[in-house]
């Protein structure tokens, strides 16, 4: 699949428990996004969520790993992005759950906007 197609498959089936997702293209890859709020992304067809420390077990116990890139020098830099278990990706309510619970923690997580606070 090309990564449009396989983007619009987690968009649009995948996803389709959950209303509202879009995906936005981003550093070669795709950000996945509900109501403006990025809660995953989408790297060479893989499906990752925001984690938290919270939310790492449930992904460590399954065998997920952490997106990582190579920064300048080649050192990898891991992100709190997870890789979202296949067994999940399977199940649409588990998958809609757990978008649901990297979407409260990105926005939890998110800076403040000018203007508030």
């Amino acid at each position: 699949m090309t990564k449009s197609t396989f983007v619009d498959y987690v968009t649009q089936d995948l996803l389709s428990e959950l209303s509202g997702v879009s995906a936005r293209a981003m550093f070669g890859g795709y950000g996945l996004y509900k109501d403006g709020t990025i809660f995953g992304i989408v790297v060479d067809d893989t499906v990752y969520f925001k984690v938290d420390e919270t939310s790492r077990p449930d992904y460590e116990k399954r065998g997920s790993t952490a997106f990582t890139y190579a920064a300048k020098g080649g050192k990898r830099v891991a992100m709190s992005y997870w890789e979202v278990p296949t067994e999940i990706l399977e199940d649409r309510e588990a998958l809609a759950e757990w978008a649901e619970r990297s979407l409260k923690i990105s926005r939890r997580m998110a800076p403040p906007t000018k203007g508030t606070g």
